[in-house]
């Protein structure tokens, strides 16, 4: 049976609102070991993403990540697959998108994300992980 992105996603989610600072989502993103928040706006009916891709080019771009909100850096039109899709169908969205993690929705809401890392974790053997690559 192919892998489905239940069998990739990580379900340790971030949830912040859109008046966390970019340094508060830091924070929180980098306690947690994870690239993205999902950023809950009372007014949209959907979750939105904030990666720390976002808060690279905000802070690259000389901006007080103290002063800086989720709000103004959040991707609001973002994709979404259920735990059931197909990883296959998964992985050529977000290549097709030009992004690296997508939300994970179920009935409940976001029941994980899902990372171009973690994709890699399921289609590469384990035993190879350890594996040290030619210099």
């Amino acid at each position: 049976m192919p892998p489905i992105v239940r069998d990739a996603m990580s379900s340790v989610i971030v949830t912040i609102g859109p008046t966390h600072t970019l340094r508060q989502a830091a924070r929180l993103m980098s306690a947690r070991r994870v690239g993205a928040a999902v950023v809950f706006d009372p007014d949209t009916p959907l979750p939105g993403i904030l990666t720390e891709r976002d808060i690279l080019n905000s802070v690259g771009a000389g901006q007080n990540p103290d002063l800086e909100t989720a709000q103004a850096h959040t991707t609001t039109s973002v994709v979404c697959a259920a735990p059931e899709c197909p990883l296959e169908e998964a992985a050529a969205a977000m290549v097709r998108g030009g992004f690296r993690h997508l939300i994970v929705l179920d009935d409940q809401g976001p029941a994980g994300v899902l990372s171009v890392r973690d994709i890699v974790r399921i289609w590469i053997p384990s035993q190879r992980s350890t594996d040290a690559l030619p210099v």
